[in-house]
């Protein structure tokens, strides 16, 4: 659905711009789950430049990954290299705390 509403006769997204949002719905989900006390909440909104994510979580901790600058990890220690990957595929990365408890990270994903 919300790719027929951002394709159209001007742009189309291209087929590793599709898989560049996939691991980055992939990652923020997985990094609810694994480290924010569980997926509250998921919201796709397409943009004139992509699809902005919205992923909210029951955690108030804020992953001081989330702004690093995407260097992947020396080392392999179980995790670490989901906020590289996130940080390398999207835009304007947020992380809001929610009034009711928990937060929203939100990224917006370029298709073009």
């Amino acid at each position: 659905m919300v790719l027929e509403q951002w394709n159209n006769a001007d742009r189309t997204a291209t087929e590793a711009a599709l898989i560049d949002l996939s691991l980055v719905v992939s990652e923020l989900a997985a990094n609810a789950v694994r480290h924010g006390g569980g997926l509250a909440g998921f919201e796709v909104t397409p943009t004139p430049e992509g699809v902005r994510l919205a992923v909210h979580d029951n955690s108030d901790v804020v992953p001081a990954a989330a702004f690093g600058a995407g260097s992947l990890p020396t080392k392999h220690h179980g995790n670490g290299y989901g906020w590289p990957v996130i940080i390398r595929l999207a835009r304007d990365i947020a992380v809001d705390l929610r009034p009711g408890g928990g937060k929203t990270v939100s990224v917006l994903v370029p298709l073009v």
